[in-house]
């Protein structure tokens, strides 16, 4: 796997610890609690994991959405998150307010094949209040607080790196 880069902002997601830090010429910016995956790392299609190594941000979606937007399919379905709506849809993984979706750049690692980030949907995204950070719960993406995402998808760019450790 290949080392982090060591200078611009870059992110670094350590899944043991349930953080994402944000980096800025090796100064560290912030850090914000996550939840990756319930089922551990990997990268293999269809294994519900979080993976790992050396990915970039390949899209941002959501700009200028409410904090409660949901989205499906990386498209905001013009519901707002609420108990109520989560009562009428029990189960459904809930992606709200923004998305950072991810792309490998380790080929046969986390790129391309049945290994693919990109084609697996690997997104750090919000999620409802209330839902717990900080322990293993996700089907294979990095969930974040709305608030804290919101604070993230303004101070990363498109191409940032994301490097995603034990």
């Amino acid at each position: 796997m290949s080392a982090a880069p060591a200078g611009g902002v870059h992110l670094h997601v350590q899944v043991g610890l349930q953080q994402l830090d944000l980096w800025d010429s090796g100064t560290l910016v912030r850090s914000y609690p996550v939840s990756t995956a319930l089922n551990g790392m990997g990268e293999q299609s269809g294994s519900g994991c979080t993976p790992r190594g050396l990915h970039r941000v390949r899209a941002k979606v959501g700009v200028g959405c409410d904090a409660g937007t949901v989205f499906v399919g990386r498209r905001p379905t013009g519901e707002l998150y609420s108990p109520e709506l989560a009562a009428q849809h029990p189960g459904r993984d809930w992606i709200l307010c923004r998305i950072l979706w991810l792309t490998g750049c380790e080929p046969g690692v986390n790129r391309g094949g049945a290994v693919d980030t990109l084609r697996r949907y690997i997104y750090l995204h919000g999620c409802p209040d209330g839902t717990p950070l900080g322990v293993p719960a996700s089907h294979g993406c990095v969930r974040m607080a709305n608030a804290d995402v919101m604070d993230l998808f303004d101070r990363v760019a498109v191409g940032t790196p994301v490097h995603i450790v034990p």
